[in-house]
């Protein structure tokens, strides 16, 4: 994918892009290695083995926190690293079974440190975000344990007694919150990758899902310059089993995406903070590598 969406996106990441989503980003699309970008991530990790320092760039808590550390586990998923004994893996799968921020059921979605340091409104201890539902990261949490934890490890049966407590949590109708539904979805692809379904009602979540992201994408195009649910919340290619169903509107995001590319090779960020201006400069451009990195792969696996 050579083209000038690309190299106008690519010119925004060398300039802009912090060290991480660099390394992402170059693996991704200039044959970069996974081990670049486990060694970068690695310096957002505490001694503890979470993470912290802002790796979910809407909250600057440097502590070790199930949203940090939930966003590093996703970025291992996102290049399908393998190696489990990696210490980058091995220290968060300790400190997940240390069982700090969580309650038994969940890992906590908000914190109270996070009060103490710049964050988007959401992740405000008091906040009553939408998104706060009680699998949202959670769910994702579970089957990272399941994926890359020891099977006769104390900590592979907590993740898979989280994930099925998660699935048996889910309503008739489905699931209402699109981050919860990503997760979920997360959650069921790293199963399948660590060849562990049989651990979990595979079928019924994997039904649950279908139904819920069918009625999640919001096809009303008029809508797409604000924080909606468009396909590539859940589809990454053609050869996603979610793409059949939704073929035509997934097929018009990718011209969407070209079209509303800004002149600096970035993409509007469809969402803003309320206090901490000055760290929400730094913040959406953070976010912007995020996006470019996003919106390049739905490209990419789109492709013909």
């Amino acid at each position: 994918m050579k083209n000038i969406t690309f190299e106008k996106a690519k010119t925004f990441m060398y300039r802009n892009a912090r060290p991480l989503d660099l390394a992402r980003f170059q693996y991704h699309f200039e044959n970069g290695s996974k081990e670049a970008v486990m060694n970068v991530l690695s310096y957002y990790q505490n001694e503890d083995g979470g993470f912290g320092h802002a790796v979910e760039a809407d909250c600057w808590n440097p502590n070790s926190i199930p949203l940090h550390s939930g966003a590093a586990g996703d970025i291992i998923r996102e290049i399908d690293f393998e190696d489990a004994k990696h210490p980058v893996i091995q220290g968060l799968l300790k400190w997940y079974a240390a069982g700090e921020h969580f309650n038994g059921k969940c890992w906590a979605i908000t914190v109270e440190s996070n009060n103490d340091y710049p964050h988007a409104p959401w992740w405000h201890t008091e906040s009553v975000s939408s998104c706060h539902t009680d699998y949202n990261g959670t769910a994702q949490i579970a089957g990272f344990i399941a994926r890359y934890a020891e099977k006769d490890s104390e900590c592979f049966k907590l993740g898979v007694r989280v994930a099925n407590e998660a699935i048996s949590a889910l309503s008739p109708d489905g699931i209402s919150d699109k981050h919860t539904c990503a997760c979920y979805m997360r959650m069921a692809e790293l199963f399948e990758k660590g060849k562990v379904t049989e651990y979990i009602s595979f079928g019924e979540l994997k039904e649950k899902l279908h139904k819920s992201i069918n009625q999640l994408i919001d096809t009303d195009i008029s809508k797409w310059s604000g924080y909606v649910c468009k396909p590539s919340c859940f589809i990454d290619s053609k050869e996603s089993e979610y793409y059949s169903a939704n073929k035509a509107i997934a097929d018009y995001e990718c011209e969407h995406i070209i079209k509303t590319q800004l002149a600096d090779g970035s993409w509007e960020i469809p969402w803003q903070w309320e206090d901490y201006h000055d760290e929400w400069v730094i913040s959406k451009n953070w976010w912007k590598g995020q996006v470019i990195i996003e919106n390049l792969l739905y490209l990419k696996g789109f492709a013909d």
